[in-house]
């Protein structure tokens, strides 16, 4: 039976016959409708003809989380009257719920990408719904991409929807070709903002940590709130973590504490999802699933630690990871918002009301921060390898879609020019990212598909703190486990073990297999100790293990998670296997370098015969007679480090390379650019055959470099002869005597004592530039500066006539210098 009196109250229905006649017109469209009005409920059953009459079509549903596709299948088979598997069923990993009278299927959009790759006509499928689509999750924008591929392509009766719990929906409609954005107004009531920040500073998130004093913080914030107001309490938390030890902290208090993730037991989600049976309240723990994937009844008072988790990749230490990072703006808004769905309500803001403008306004995209792997072999898969072709709000980043190819050839995923190779083909459809499903295949034949499996279920959802960093201690209590996570573990390992053979290669004790099998996964990442828990990874990070840690003596690891606290140098192991060498060459092997290598270190020329994994090395030997290409690259990195003055310079020869610049700079061709880097890049011009006969720093010291630097004047065209007439090293001055001319600064300068320049009248000349003359006492010191000596004599020489002719009574004073005779001795000498 039909709750037709549910369906009317959902307000949503208001904007239903827009968005039919959107979808009769345009065949696409945007719902835009903010949580609760029933756009995740209705809507699916109006399309389908299972709610307002209309033909009944095959309608999917895309969610961004399992717990949210279980929840929104159940509740519409409740509006219908019927149970999950009839005419409304779900599928996500490792559970499917449907019947052969389904036409509303939710599935998660992973579950929807597997499909598009088996069936791109998505036959039977009349409409698609991709809801949340304002989470910007990666595979969400991945399956809108395809989507629109295949409605221009080959299905244009395929009707489809973006459906967004925000108003900012002009980026959808743009990507769906400028589809009409229906809105539909949300009944909210008013909801009152408690700015309840810590009474001390906490410290702020990095990696996955979060500040305990924080997490006591919220939980006393849970216990105002109760004593305060009245109804159920949401409190939002990061993760699964921080969710178990707030609840700890809120042992005794006067309401049933639940829990709400995406690991929770479905008994548990469907409990909390359910409301209160017994009247008493309740304080629900969630994570970021609450914001606008489910509804949450009885909730009055939203407590917010202000804390989300996002994906981070960090590509250069071939790390990723979830990370904790501020909530945004629009997060914020939506939790708030979940306090005021019933009847007016409160959140108590965890942070400080003059920090809310500084948030970010929306949470980052997942494809502009995370691990673009599992995309880029999707984008393979579909033919475009570049996702060029692909209709995406935002493009992945160039870096890190290289990051994702190379770690795809490496797996044997695609080929040198990306396309998907068949061994890719079956990666895709093993719903793991293209690392572990390349330790899923490859570990299969060396410890048995069962065991891989297991092990590969372990990497699939990181184990409970609880278990330990021991990744083989993990897998046993995996085993033995009765816990929440046991379960999920052994329902995954049962998925993942139909898709390989159990034959052979299951001998051996489980430590060599759980360590072959994660080295296998994260190749990079198999790290030889350096002593005190501390390892180097073949990806050239260093990694740390926690004191205590039963692993710490061992000679080699396969890391399988980590992360990098901020300011620091090194990762922290959080959980990893013991391996030997002889694996580490085995996993790593595409990393391996055998060969003479000669570099530039600690200041001189290193020639050995080395073997190394990648940044580990594993042997290394002295290279008496390195190869002489090779040498010189060195020095070559040695001058580029250090600079030219590794060669021998003299004073005259750093002039010539000064009056080299100013002709560069005043007349251009033919005379040389001389700057360290055109230096550098003319080492042929000027430096051989000095060079490559040198073996060492001090061969270096010993090549002459004035004379190196004479071979790059222009002897070709002539123009080599004029050097001292055009930039002269010393220009004679009317006393006779020779004054050396400096070339270092902006404008060639002249320091000659006054007295010699009585009698000139013009300013000298070089290359046509006015010298600056720097005219000094008769004891050497600066008495003034002109670029115009015929100006200065008319005008300054007074002044400094008045005041130093006192000073220095035995030297020459005329009242007019011009008209005498230059000198460079006293009056009585020069008598």
């Amino acid at each position: 039976m039909i709750r037709t009196d549910a369906l009317d109250q959902l307000p949503v229905r208001t904007a239903v016959p827009a968005l039919e006649r959107a979808l009769d017109d345009r065949g696409v469209a945007v719902l835009c409708a903010p949580p609760g009005t029933g756009k995740t409920t209705l809507v699916p059953l109006v399309l389908a003809g299972l709610a307002g009459g209309g033909p009944v079509r095959r309608v999917v549903v895309a969610e961004p989380r399992r717990i949210a596709a279980r929840a929104a299948a159940r509740r519409m088979a409740w509006l219908i009257g019927e149970r999950a598997g009839g005419r409304v069923g779900f599928t996500v990993r490792g559970e499917r719920v449907v019947g052969r009278d389904t036409v509303v299927e939710v599935v998660t959009t992973g579950v929807l990408l597997q499909r598009l790759q088996r069936d791109q006509e998505l036959a039977g499928v009349d409409a698609v719904i991709i809801d949340e689509c304002h989470e910007r999750h990666l595979d969400a924008d991945t399956v809108a991409a395809f989507l629109l591929d295949v409605r221009e392509a080959i299905r244009p009766d395929l009707r489809l929807v973006a459906a967004s719990a925000t108003t900012d929906a002009q980026g959808w409609a743009r990507l769906l070709g400028d589809a009409p954005v229906v809105e539909a107004e949300g009944v909210s009531h008013p909801v009152e903002v408690v700015w309840a920040p810590p009474a001390a500073p906490v410290r702020p998130p990095h990696g996955m940590r979060v500040d305990p004093a924080l997490l006591t913080h919220v939980a006393a914030t849970v216990r105002r709130a109760l004593a305060e107001r009245d109804g159920d309490v949401l409190c939002f938390l990061p993760g699964v973590g921080e969710i178990g030890r707030v609840a700890g902290q809120l042992a005794g208090v006067a309401a049933e504490v639940l829990q709400v993730h995406g690991r929770a037991p479905a008994a548990v989600q469907d409990a909390v999802l359910a409301g209160s049976s017994g009247g008493g309240r309740r304080v629900v723990l969630a994570t970021s699933v609450a914001e606008s994937s489910l509804t949450v009844p009885g909730v009055r008072v939203v407590v917010d630690s202000g804390l989300a988790r996002e994906p981070r990749t960090d590509h250069a230490r071939g790390l990723s990871a979830l990370t904790t990072v501020r909530a945004s703006q629009a997060a914020g808004r939506q939790r708030a918002g979940r306090a005021g769905r019933e009847a007016p309500g409160a959140v108590y803001r965890c942070w400080a009301q003059a920090e809310d403008g500084r948030l970010a306004r929306f949470p980052s995209p997942e494809i502009k921060v995370a691990d673009l792997a599992a995309f880029a072999l999707q984008a393979a898969c579909w033919g475009d390898p570049d996702a060029s072709g692909l209709a995406l709000l935002d493009p992945p980043p160039a870096g890190a879609m290289s990051a994702a190819r190379e770690v795809l050839t490496a797996v044997g995923a695609v080929d040198a020019e990306g396309r998907v190779t068949g061994r890719g083909t079956r990666m895709s459809r093993l719903g793991l990212h293209p690392r572990l499903a390349r330790a899923l295949l490859d570990g299969a034949a060396g410890v048995g598909g069962r065991r891989a499996a297991e092990v590969v279920a372990l990497l699939s959802e990181e184990p409970p703190r609880e278990y330990g960093d021991d990744l083989a201690a993990a897998l046993r209590a995996a085993r033995r486990g009765g816990d929440g996570y046991a379960g999920r573990w052994r329902q995954e390992v049962r998925r993942l073990s139909s898709f390989v053979a159990d034959a052979g290669g299951g001998s051996g004790p489980d430590d060599a297999a759980v360590g072959l099998v994660a080295a296998l996964a994260f190749p990079e990442r198999v790290a030889r100790a350096r002593g005190e828990g501390a390892f180097l990874m073949a990806s050239g990070t260093g990694a740390e293990l926690r004191d205590g840690s039963g692993l710490r003596s061992a000679p080699w690891l396969a890391v399988a998670v980590a992360d990098r606290p901020a300011h620091s140098a090194s990762a922290r192991v959080r959980l990893a296997a013991v391996i030997d060498e002889d694996t580490a060459r085995t996993a790593a092997g595409h990393l391996r370098f055998a060969g003479e290598e000669v570099h530039w270190a600690g200041g001189d020329v290193v020639a050995r015969r080395v073997e190394r994994l990648g940044a580990v090395e594993l042997s290394v030997r002295p290279l008496k007679q390195p190869a002489p290409g090779l040498v010189r690259e060195a020095l070559m990195e040695g001058l580029r480090r250090e600079g030219l003055g590794l060669l021998r310079w003299t004073r005259e020869t750093g002039q010539l390379r000064e009056r080299l610049a100013f002709l560069h700079r005043e007349l251009g061709e033919p005379w040389p650019d001389v700057s360290q880097g055109a230096l550098l890049e003319r080492t042929e011009q000027w430096l051989e055959p000095e060079l490559s006969r040198a073996r060492r720093r001090s061969d270096l010291a010993r090549i002459d470099a004035g004379q190196a630097l004479r071979r790059l004047l222009p002897w070709a065209t002539g123009e080599a002869v004029r050097l001292d007439e055009l930039a002269p090293e010393r220009i004679e001055v009317p006393s006779g005597s020779r004054i050396r001319v400096e070339y270092g600064g902006a404008q060639p300068v002249l320091a000659v004592k006054l007295q010699e320049l009585f009698g000139l009248r013009e300013t000298p000349r070089v290359a046509g530039v006015p010298v600056l003359v720097h005219l000094l006492s008769p004891a050497g010191r600066p008495a003034a500066v002109t670029a115009d000596l015929a100006t200065f004599w008319q005008d300054g020489y007074r002044a400094v006539r008045a005041e130093l002719r006192g000073r220095y009574p035995k030297h020459p004073w005329p009242e007019d210098p011009t008209t005498v005779e230059a000198t460079r001795f006293t009056k009585r000498a020069r008598r």
